[in-house]
């Protein structure tokens, strides 16, 4: 793929040069004054937020219990348009306040650290966001720089903002609303920086999108995502060798219906029914080849719903299964994040029921997963095919717009999958418990 790393100085100069011709027959104040006003005008980009997480595991290492305070430090401005233009810059600051938990940062072996349960959220601080619209066309927003993301409903891109180092992509977005009732979207990134690492991963990604509002209520969206990646190797769990690595390189093309439709003016039935391939591109593994769906059906009343729920991450005979390294995983497949990393090669099938609703200024939810692989195991004394289940439960308080305090609880209990094996493959018994304040400017 062309990098896109190469043209930054260049399309940053267009959009310059661009906005300047657009600008000149306009009337007002002067540039300088101009300028301060649109700093002036502008909106903030700040939040601090502060977290307690614990995680408690069994494990073959016999790794100590968790223990981390953290603090997230956002510190940002976005100017108002001037001239059709208008700049982001936004600051990071991840810091951990205690040694009771391994982070992952760079040395797992630190002093105070190599003993315990992992916690990836290191210590961080650099530039989060700094990009530059551009609004000069009708019905249309050119972003160039480093950017937060997220599409629909953030399985295949996000920002994995429930981590405190945010995943952010650096390129170009480009969105139009000239088709009525249509929102596109096209972008190239040519590097991006995840939520567990502190250093940016060279793999270009290019993002075709269309959202066709079927109500104000209910979506059709059809999507492309490319993904190649540079580095060359990623790790697959699951397989008969844990180590074995491949190219990951793919394309997801997808075509997703969901909403909730009224039928009285009480009730609201909810749906989701979600559909995708995934294949190698130049250079990805020979065995990238997987599909994806998602069905979902519920009720809603008010601000209560309850709903059920299945997922699917297919498996190609058992040498790969169906990846998603752009999404935002914590919010799939369970809070304990078992499978956040990669999917198993045998596949993943998620069934899970869901329920939740608002009291006032206390929201609560609920869900519990059955985990399940897609192909059966064929090897290997005591193995099954279910992975295990897991309860999540949360209830957040909002005290004011700016200020809100969430508690959240999982627990995942092994299946008969490698019953009594030592495999690193194993996934066992796990709860994780997280006491979060947030406040936005």
């Amino acid at each position: 793929m062309l990098k896109l790393r190469h043209l930054n100085k260049i399309a940053l100069l267009v959009l310059l040069g661009l906005s300047s011709l657009s600008s000149q027959a306009e009337e007002g104040l002067g540039g300088s004054d101009a300028w301060l006003l649109a700093v002036k005008n502008g909106k903030p980009m700040t939040g601090f937020r502060f977290r307690y997480e614990d995680v408690n595991q069994d494990s073959r290492n016999n790794l100590k219990e968790a223990h981390a305070f953290t603090l997230r430090s956002l510190i940002g401005w976005q100017t108002a348009p001037w001239k059709n233009l208008s700049l982001g810059v936004q600051f990071i600051g991840v810091s951990d306040l205690n040694d009771d938990f391994n982070d992952k940062k760079w040395n797992v072996n630190a002093p105070g650290k190599s003993g315990y349960a992992v916690v990836q959220d290191p210590n961080f601080y650099n530039v989060n966001q700094l990009y530059l619209d551009w609004t000069a066309i009708p019905n249309t927003k050119l972003r160039l720089g480093q950017q937060s993301l997220k599409l629909d409903n953030v399985r295949f891109i996000g920002n994995v903002e429930f981590r405190q180092v945010m995943q952010v992509f650096s390129g170009l977005t480009i969105e139009n609303q000239t088709i009525p009732n249509t929102d596109l979207l096209v972008g190239y990134y040519a590097d991006y920086r995840k939520a567990t690492t502190s250093q940016k991963l060279n793999d270009d990604t290019a993002i075709v999108h269309a959202n066709y509002h079927l109500s104000p209520t209910e979506n059709l969206t059809a999507y492309g995502y490319w993904y190649d990646t540079h580095n060359g190797q990623f790790a697959v769990t699951g397989s008969a060798n844990p180590s074995s690595l491949v190219d990951l390189s793919n394309q997801s093309v997808g075509l997703r219906a969901d909403g909730g439709r009224s039928i009285n003016g009480h009730w609201k039935v909810l749906y989701t029914a979600e559909y995708a391939k995934q294949k190698a591109i130049t250079g990805g593994d020979s065995h990238i080849k997987a599909h994806y769906y998602k069905l979902g059906l519920g009720l809603a009343k008010g601000d209560w719903y309850l709903r059920a729920d299945q997922e699917m991450l297919s498996s190609n005979n058992a040498l790969y299964a169906f990846q998603t390294p752009l999404g935002t995983n914590h919010l799939f497949q369970g809070w304990v994040d078992k499978f956040a990393a990669s999917n198993p090669v045998h596949g993943l099938k998620d069934s899970y029921l869901s329920a939740g609703g608002k009291w006032q200024a206390i929201t609560f939810m609920t869900e519990y997963h059955w985990f399940d692989a897609d192909q059966d195991f064929s090897t290997g004394g005591g193995m099954g095919k279910h992975y295990g289940k897991e309860w999540d439960a949360s209830m957040a308080y909002a005290y004011n717009k700016q200020s809100t305090v969430k508690l959240e609880y999982g627990s995942f209990h092994e299946g008969d999958h490698y019953l009594g094996s030592s495999s690193a493959t194993r996934y066992r018994n796990t709860q994780k418990l997280w006491l979060t304040t947030n406040y936005n400017f």
